[in-house]
């Protein structure tokens, strides 16, 4: 047996997808099981679907329990699924977890739940030995009609990908949140507040941009791309559907503030944690109405490339014809946190 030590961050996917091969899905209700770059799961139920999707939050510590329903949410929200049914599983700390802790993370999941029109149905809250910051995982259960359902491989060769909003957008706020100090020292406090806020706005939640898309037509697939970053959320995408992806790396979408942070810290922002925006591969015929749809919603949206031939490769693009591999062994927030730097 292997005993090298894994890696902190996601599994390799080579090693989830072996693992993942071994399982046996009896029950014919099961439409989508797991599988790397999937979201959720889907189980048919007549007329109807349920979606469900379970996600913990690690890296933030400000407003937690308000992360752990929106990741949980979004994901439900890329098979065209509205949040039903929230469940929150709270680790804590050992001897640095109070009531008001406690309160204030539940708290959270409640306005959260609220914001996206689910209801807290249970869970399970602990404190526990061996641990240096509160963790929440979640689960959330969608519904969605059969025949709207949003499959994770639906990509086809000759799709548009679309991208909602920008790059990094959550990693933008965890840095300015969890390393306030170091970043306002390069920067100001002013900068630094600005960034914070990234996570209401433009926002970590994804669920609009998916409603909005989804009723515009012609949504082959949908992706959240979140740790390893918009990169890793690209080859997700593609290794689900089988196809290659073609990124124009030009056209990329980063905030300047993004691109700053990124700066000061040494990281890339193609793989730093991305919640909040949505990869969208879309009917070639139909991918400007749904950008359209998108922008008149209020919610930004560039054209980022096309998905090619099955079995094809994931590049990024240059203007000058040159290509780039954009693949993350981890995110590059792990990166950071770990170097202690």
């Amino acid at each position: 047996m292997n005993k090298h030590p894994l890696k902190t961050g996601k599994l390799d996917p080579e090693l989830l997808a072996d693992m993942l091969s071994r399982r046996a899905i009896s029950d014919p209700r099961v439409l989508v099981g797991p599988a790397v770059g999937y979201d959720a799961a889907i189980i048919a139920d007549g007329e109807r679907c349920l979606v469900l999707t379970s996600d913990p939050i690690t890296y933030a510590t400000d407003s937690i329990g308000w992360y752990a329903v929106h990741v949980n949410a979004n994901d439900v929200a890329t098979t065209g699924a509205q949040p039903t049914w929230f469940l929150a599983v709270l680790l804590l700390p050992e001897g640095r977890a109070d009531r008001g802790l406690v309160e204030g993370i539940h708290l959270d999941i409640l306005a959260a739940c609220r914001e996206v029109g689910a209801e807290l149905v249970g869970g399970h809250t602990e404190i526990v030995s061996g641990i240096e910051r509160p963790i929440v995982a979640g689960t959330m259960i969608g519904e969605v009609a059969r025949d709207r359902v949003v499959r994770p491989d639906g990509a086809q060769p000759g799709d548009r990908i679309l991208l909602t909003k920008r790059a990094a957008i959550e990693g933008t706020a965890i840095l300015a949140r969890d390393m306030a100090d170091r970043l306002r020292a390069a920067t100001s406090a002013e900068f630094v507040e600005r960034c914070a806020r990234f996570v209401r706005d433009p926002g970590i939640s994804v669920l609009r941009d998916a409603l909005v898309a989804c009723r515009a037509g012609g949504v082959h697939a949908m992706h959240d791309p979140t740790e390893g970053g918009i990169a890793t959320g690209i080859l997700e995408m593609a290794r689900a559907s089988g196809c290659g992806m073609r990124i124009a790396r030009d056209r990329m979408p980063i905030y300047p503030e993004t691109a700053r942070v990124c700066e000061v810290f040494g990281l890339d922002p193609m793989g730093l944690i991305a919640s909040g925006s949505l990869l969208i591969a879309a009917d070639p015929l139909r991918a400007a109405s749904i950008a359209d749809a998108l922008k008149g919603a209020g919610i930004e949206c560039t054209d980022i490339g096309e998905v090619t031939a099955r079995g094809g490769e994931c590049t990024f693009v240059r203007e000058n014809g040159e290509r780039e591999s954009f693949r993350f062994e981890r995110d590059e927030i792990t990166r950071l946190f770990e170097s202690g730097t």
